[in-house]
């Protein structure tokens, strides 16, 4: 089964913990976690960083990306990066669910892109349900910023470091806190 075919198929499904497709994701997860130790083992060009990058997500990733060690993932196969995009060091993505990050998209260090939510029932804990997240063009996630399941976060707005994003976010505004609020409207021609 592809990376696309099984993105599709446990979208807003619980996948509980003795369940063939949980099992079928753990074995993905572990080739992922082999890479992602390799790429994190040592210092890497920008160019072995992507090929590695390449290899753990199986797309090609354009050499605009710029990206800091480390970097981790614990899936792997459902990241998509558009151009021109600057992640900085210790920043994880649990990408099961599925995370795209557009063009010019800026994250700061330590942030956390979350897709994948334990079930609140206390029989079923162990299970998952997964949710897609977006980053839209143009926006930039501040330090230790943590964006959970679900969300986009929309064109060329600002995330303020330390928030936790717990819905979406819409275009051109500031948003700060945990829970993070709209603080402020970005206009055109903002110079602060």
């Amino acid at each position: 089964m592809s990376a696309l075919e099984l993105q599709q198929k446990i979208i807003g499904k619980e996948i509980l913990k003795d369940s063939p497709l949980f099992k079928e994701i753990h074995l993905v997860k572990q080739d992922n976690e082999r890479l992602i130790m390799l790429l994190n083992a040592k210092y890497y060009s920008n160019e072995e960083v992507l090929q590695y990058l390449g290899r753990i997500t199986g797309q090609t990733i354009d050499s605009s990306v710029k990206i800091s060690q480390p970097f981790y993932t614990d899936f792997g196969k459902h990241i998509t990066f558009g151009k021109d995009i600057f992640i900085n060091q210790n920043v994880t993505f649990v990408d099961l669910g599925g995370i795209t990050i557009e063009d010019q998209v800026l994250i700061g260090p330590g942030s956390r892109l979350i897709t994948v939510n334990h079930l609140i029932s206390p029989e079923k804990r162990r299970g998952i349900k997964v949710e897609a997240i977006c980053i839209k063009k143009n926006a930039w996630l501040g330090a230790n910023v943590t964006v959970l399941p679900g969300i986009t976060i929309g064109e060329n707005s600002i995330v303020a470091a330390d928030s936790t994003v717990t819905k979406d976010v819409p275009d051109n505004v500031v948003v700060v806190g945990s829970p993070a609020k709209i603080v402020r409207k970005i206009e055109e021609d903002d110079e602060t």
